[in-house]
């Protein structure tokens, strides 16, 4: 991708030191939760509760999450020399998800509010709980902010076999597409219908979530104007190695489909190859597709 000339967002914080605690604001209702963001973008592992948006009105009860010896940059204090190189690689790419949104947004005659990017190493707090580099890059809609401990691109690229940059920005679009389900009102909205439903219909019904996010994060990438050859094809291969049956195989299992979360590989690569082609969010309606 063609990111060199541009502007990092200021959308963004960074965790240092401390680790572990709570849920801030929001800790006492952790009975009253279920499970709907998974984590680890859709690599398995612990799943992020969301919680009753509707009372929360998405995160306006809750309060700072921080916990003891945490230390939290802010991206408005403008402390852009302290910034890794990855960090502002990814804060180039948060920058041109939030002017493709505004856009949009603006089309539709609304206001775009962008989603923070929390940065954390190994640990960290959100307003859904503890943040762990084993949980992967994860969006929690209490505080609506992506959590992302910038290690797991490397995971990404060596482990998984999806290197690339654009395969990396397909990561944070992908967040910052639940970002856009939970202004849209959707994430409230499946929320309540989980809670009527059995395991196996819950699951099915997240799988949409999952690939409206990745056809989202395709809608991204055509209107940037900013892919060159190449890209494609590395946004592929993320969505085909992160796909739930190709992640079962690889642990030795056989692919349950009754188990999937986030959908199998040829989903994946299906939902972001439309947004990808098409740059109109209106054909990411997955939940009116079979």
């Amino acid at each position: 991708m063609r990111l060199d000339d541009q502007q990092e967002s200021r959308n963004y914080e960074i965790q240092r030191g401390g680790g572990g605690g709570g849920f801030g604001g929001g800790g006492g209702m952790l009975s009253m939760l279920i499970p709907l963001i998974g984590s680890r973008f859709g690599l398995g592992g612990i799943v992020i509760a969301m919680g009753v948006v509707a009372l929360l009105n998405y995160g306006g009860g809750l309060t700072e999450s921080a916990g003891p010896g945490t230390q939290v940059e802010r991206g408005a204090a403008g402390e852009r020399g302290s910034l890794t190189q990855v960090q502002s690689f990814s804060l180039k790419v948060l920058g041109t998800t939030e002017r493709v949104w505004d856009e949009i947004f603006r089309e539709q005659g609304q206001r775009y509010t962008p989603a923070v990017l929390s940065f954390y190493s190994q640990s960290g707090q959100s307003g859904c709980g503890a943040a762990q580099s084993a949980m992967g890059p994860f969006y929690c809609p209490l505080d609506r902010k992506i959590y992302l401990d910038t290690d797991f691109f490397r995971e990404l690229q060596q482990r998984f076999g999806a290197p690339g940059d654009f395969a990396q920005a397909y990561v944070i679009a992908h967040e910052v597409g639940h970002h856009i389900q939970n202004l849209e009102g959707t994430l409230g909205e499946v929320n309540q219908a989980q809670r009527r439903l059995n395991a196996t219909e819950a699951n099915a019904l997240q799988v949409k979530v999952e690939l409206q996010a990745d056809c989202y994060a395709g809608v991204w990438g055509r209107r940037t104007g900013l892919m060159e050859p190449g890209d494609m094809e590395e946004g592929m291969r993320a969505a085909e190695a992160i796909g739930d049956d190709t992640l079962q195989r690889q642990a030795g299992q056989r692919p349950m489909p009754d188990s999937f979360t986030h959908g199998s590989s040829a989903q994946r690569m299906e939902w972001l190859r439309r947004g990808l082609e098409t740059g109109d969010p209106a054909r990411c309606d997955t939940f009116s597709t079979p």
